[in-house]
């Protein structure tokens, strides 16, 4: 591991951030770590990462310099993203992922790709209007009702559901068959599922609610 912590990490990346989305993961997780050009993005939004990791090809080199040698973790490999990379180097209860969202819908789906082949580690990304997890095999959520849940699957998958306006119950998900988008809460929602493989996505005001019910959770793949 290249960072271990005992407490969350944001770890920020080169895609679309705002100074408010920043700010709201590092109220919940105040270390900040960066995948590549993500230093420059948090440097633009007035934070400071302590470690860089990546193949730091896309790095600028006004942030190379600003970042001592020992700080950069180069790794070399193409076959992954600079997430992919970040994510399986940092030992933490939590990864709250920031700048990974918009911008490119194939850097999206990479990132989301991402969650579903680490599920051993907890990880969300957030946005301006998002909120993006995989979901653990059961965890509680304190939502209010009329929220939009929406549930994608990145293979096949079945659950169960309380608090939601369609129950999921003997449903057969898949990416090319049965998805879950633009369920809504009745309120607090518990959701339990068979495999490491489906997404929650829910709108961002959510981010607080998503960190504790996974804190919660001690249900792990």
């Amino acid at each position: 591991m290249i960072v271990q912590s005992n407490a969350p990490i944001t770890l920020v990346g080169g895609g679309s951030l705002r100074k408010s989305d920043l700010r709201a993961a590092m109220r919940h997780a105040p270390r900040v770590v960066a995948a590549d050009s993500g230093a420059d993005a948090a440097f633009a939004a007035g934070a400071e990462p302590e470690v860089v990791i990546g193949d730091l090809d896309s790095l600028s080199a006004a942030g190379r310099a600003r970042i001592p040698m020992d700080r950069l973790h180069l790794i070399t490999e193409q076959d992954s993203t600079d997430f992919d990379k970040a994510l399986r180097s940092i030992d933490a209860p939590l990864v709250i992922g920031v700048g990974f969202l918009g911008k490119r819908l194939d850097h999206q789906l990479a990132a989301c790709n991402t969650l579903v082949r680490y599920p051993d580690r907890r990880a969300v990304l957030t946005s301006a209007d998002s909120v993006v997890f995989l979901a653990p095999p059961e965890i509680a959520l304190d939502l209010a009702a009329a929220t939009i849940v929406s549930l994608f699957p990145l293979g096949a998958v079945e659950g169960w559901s309380e608090g939601l306006v369609w129950p999921i119950g003997g449903l057969n998900f898949t990416p090319d068959g049965g998805i879950g988008t633009s369920n809504r809460a009745l309120g607090p929602v518990q959701l339990g599922f068979t495999a490491p493989k489906m997404l929650v996505v829910l709108p961002a005001r959510c981010l607080e609610a998503v960190v504790e019910g996974l804190d919660r959770s001690a249900a792990r793949w």
